[in-house]
């Protein structure tokens, strides 16, 4: 598809919090003036936002990998770092956002203009020497690394937001029609498959009845199983409301109208029986023809449609098109409509359907000689760990040993010098040290 892109793979991360300080002031009868590092600034989250001013992903071709700002780190002085500038990608309305998270895969609909998703979040800004301070221990010589910011791939893909869609064979009369009822200005030749990429326009029939039609890529037969341009076809009609099922009613392709309209429908249905269900209005189109004419009566007995639903039209001409328009605007008035209103810019930023997790939670399991602890606090405390400190260690042990996860693995079978490994980080086992 040369003008219109409707898929895009891209690339997100997070901007990685900033480093916590470990700085002290001078102070007299203060030990080591006594702690004031800043803690470090959140990094920047990486936001997508249904934008109404766009209508492909034709931007995302070329430029694919999106990341946000760091965290400030801190200062002396308990100066916190600055925040990340947070990072805003722009999608058409109507796009579908699907990531794969620790194996399973999310999907968000970016429907309504304005909706936005949380597609990854900062990391946090680690903690300043100022949190470490106590009574025993005035002069603490550790501060925290800034959280890892987050990287995730995800599959974009547009589905039109219109209301009425144009299904047919192609050379059926999609394009003629969309350009006689519209200002659309599709690509029109005597040729099949001259639709590469769905068009949009807006018909107005009457002051109160204004609807978007897109002309969607022609079926052949085996689309819904992905043949010629079916998935892309079929994709896209998902969204709309009511069908206008455009039949060749001259055959100028040695086709056979009545055949071709139950082949439509048998790949509608097998793609998703529910598009198959969809309000349909049939246009007969090139009655301009003598021949699409003489086919007229024949299609009315055979085709199981009913009679106000069935029109004889010539699009190249506008012959029947206003009262095939008329009868669209009548259904769709019964029609529930989507949500497609602006969302609140208050209302709060959709994220992923992520199952809860319970943070504190941990699992232990062999891996290799050694053992694999896994759980989300542990291993966002030693991503944020700075081993080059002398009390860093410490810290970990403490942790270990409040956690539960000390006597864990001593019980499911730890041994002196074993590795245990957290995260990226591989600990040699120390009972001394870790009991």
């Amino acid at each position: 598809m040369e003008d219109y892109y409707d898929r895009a793979t891209i690339v997100v991360r997070s901007g990685a919090g900033g480093n916590g300080a470990a700085t002290f002031r001078r102070e007299k009868y203060v030990p080591r003036g006594g702690p004031n590092g800043g803690d470090g600034g959140r990094g920047g989250h990486v936001y997508l936002v249904a934008d109404p001013n766009l209508n492909t992903l034709l931007h995302f071709r070329y430029e694919r990998k999106f990341v946000a700002e760091d965290g400030g780190h801190g200062q002396k002085n308990n100066m916190h770092g600055r925040q990340g500038k947070d990072l805003v990608i722009r999608v058409p309305p109507g796009t579908v956002v699907r990531a794969t998270i620790d194996g399973v895969t999310y999907e968000v609909d970016l429907a309504r203009p304005g909706q936005r998703l949380i597609a990854a979040r900062g990391g946090k800004g680690g903690l300043g020497n100022v949190h470490f301070a106590t009574p025993t221990r005035q002069a603490p010589r550790i501060a925290e690394l800034g959280e890892p910011g987050r990287e995730l791939e995800l599959q974009l893909e547009l589905k039109l937001l219109a209301d009425v869609g144009l299904v047919g064979f192609p050379n059926a009369g999609k394009s003629t029609l969309l350009s006689v009822i519209s200002a659309a200005r599709p690509k029109i030749a005597d040729y099949p498959f001259t639709t590469l990429q769905p068009n949009l326009g807006i018909v107005e029939v009457s002051v109160r009845d204004r609807f978007v039609v897109a002309d969607i890529p022609g079926l052949i037969e085996g689309a819904h199983a992905g043949v010629g341009l079916g998935y892309d076809f079929l994709r896209h009609v998902e969204r709309t409301r009511v069908l206008i099922h455009i039949i060749d009613a001259a055959g100028v392709d040695f086709r056979d109208p009545v055949a071709d309209y139950h082949a439509i429908n048998a790949e509608l249905r097998q793609y998703q029986p529910a598009l198959a269900e969809r309000p349909q209005i049939v246009a007969l189109n090139k009655m301009d023809l003598p021949v699409a004419r003489e086919n007229l009566p024949r299609l009315r007995a055979e085709l199981p449609v009913a009679p106000e639903n069935l029109f004889p039209i010539a699009a190249a001409t506008g012959e029947g098109v206003d009262a095939l328009l008329r009868r669209v605007a009548d259904v769709l008035r019964t029609l529930p409509v989507p949500a497609r209103d602006p969302v609140d810019p208050k209302e709060p930023p959709l994220t992923w359907p992520l199952p809860p997790v319970d943070e504190h939670a941990f699992t232990i399991s062999r891996e290799g000689k050694g053992w694999r602890v896994r759980g989300v606090r542990i291993e966002r405390l030693i991503k944020m760990t700075n081993f080059a400190q002398p009390e860093a260690l410490d810290r970990v042990q403490r942790v270990l040993a409040a956690s539960g996860i000390s006597q864990a693995l001593i019980e499911a079978g730890l041994q002196e010098g074993d590795t245990v490994y957290i995260a990226d980080a591989e600990l040699e086992w120390d009972s001394l040290r870790f009991e």
